[in-house]
């Protein structure tokens, strides 16, 4: 698997759009795939056209996000990021960016709003005493 460029050390270099989010759930699921693969499962539910998945796969590609293979006359393509390291460097973006770097902010606010269910409140009860073991 050849590395591309671009930093990649958990996270990308540069943000990851939506549209580039879907192609990346696909290969976070499966791979490597190519892109007709890849387009066999995201263009009939997004309305897109390969040219569409192909651009968006060498923008992955330009981020750092993915690695090529070549296959013959096709590439194929794999996550350089884990699922779990995007999640936790995305998370920690919004934590920053909208509560100041406080968790607990963003807990008020999704209590306050009533966004959280009883077992989302179940499920953090249990995290927390997980943590404080």
């Amino acid at each position: 698997m050849s590395e591309t460029s671009g930093e990649t050390g958990g996270t990308p270099g540069e943000r990851i759009s939506d549209a580039e989010h879907a192609i990346m759930e696909v290969l976070w699921d499966r791979h490597p795939l190519s892109a007709a693969e890849v387009c066999d499962e995201v263009c009939a539910t997004r309305g897109w056209s390969m040219p569409t998945v192909k651009t968006l796969l060498s923008r992955l590609v330009g981020k750092g996000a993915l690695a090529t293979e070549p296959a013959g006359r096709k590439f194929l393509y794999s996550p350089l990021i884990e699922r779990s390291d995007y999640v936790g460097g995305e998370s920690r973006r919004l934590v920053d960016r909208l509560f100041g770097g406080r968790a607990a902010s963003l807990f008020a606010h999704l209590a306050q709003s009533e966004a959280l269910t009883d077992e989302d409140l179940g499920e953090i009860e249990r995290l927390l005493k997980e943590m404080r073991k």
